[in-house]
């Protein structure tokens, strides 16, 4: 498999605070590392800087993708490159649609228009996947959406816009089984194309249950202290982070 994402001594502040301590990381096409650590590592401003929000400052590093330097890149740039960050806790977007925002995204992304009724057909075989009522697709962007639904609507907008990277941070945060089960249904869609790879951050482990899982990291203080495959899920499961955070 070829080389995806290169991170090489990765430093992020967060106003004037140092968040990110040196991070490396290599990702090949294909592959998904699994993120965990106690709140307040660093997991999400590692998520961050990657899709480049401007509040999270680079100060030291580089990342290089698809064998190209992003550091300059801005979110939209990142975006269109195949880069797709899911949010903790998904805003509320009145006045456009769940399915016009899914369409406009991909025409931004592909610099073509999509024709409807293709769209339209797909969108409803993706909206199956994840057992979403159709009439969602049709409500303003999350706008009385449950919490539940406001997740399946980021991964709806996963597997529509088909990135070559994703990045999920949390996505099973406060949901019920079924939906962890739904929505890890809809991952597990994505990890078919080999030539796509994941990130997935998470306090739980109940969303990987189902997935294949190639690396795993512990980040503890900004650094990661272990890395190994998916049986050190199983060792944080059991024991925790308490060895990590003595060290």
């Amino acid at each position: 498999m070829s080389q995806l994402l290169d991170i090489k001594n990765l430093k992020v502040n967060v106003g004037d605070k140092e968040i990110l301590h040196g991070i490396n990381l290599e990702i090949r096409k294909g592959e998904t590392h699994v993120f965990m650590g106690p709140n307040g590592a660093g997991k999400s401003t590692l998520g961050h800087a990657l899709m480049g929000n401007p509040n999270y400052e680079i100060t030291g590093g580089s990342i290089e993708y698809n064998g190209e330097d992003i550091l300059e890149d801005n979110a939209t740039d990142r975006a269109k490159k195949g880069i797709y960050l899911s949010f903790q806790n998904p805003i509320e977007v009145p006045g456009i649609t769940l399915a016009n925002f899914i369409r406009n995204s991909i025409d931004q992304k592909t610099g073509q228009r999509t024709r409807i009724w293709e769209f339209r057909k797909r969108l409803e075989e993706t909206m199956k996947i994840l057992n979403m009522d159709p009439e969602y697709a049709d409500r303003d962007l999350n706008v009385g959406f449950s919490g539940g639904e406001k997740k399946k609507s980021e991964i709806l907008q996963l597997l529509m816009l088909n990135p070559t990277l994703a990045i999920l941070d949390e996505t099973d945060s406060g949901l019920d089984v079924d939906a962890v089960r739904t929505v890890s249904a809809g991952v597990k869609e994505f990890q078919k194309n080999e030539e796509c790879s994941m990130i997935i951050i998470t306090h739980s482990t109940r969303i990987l249950e189902a997935l294949h899982v190639d690396y795993t990291h512990v980040l503890v203080d900004g650094c990661i202290v272990e890395t190994g495959d998916r049986s050190l899920v199983d060792k944080i499961n059991k024991n925790g982070f308490e060895k990590y955070m003595k060290g």
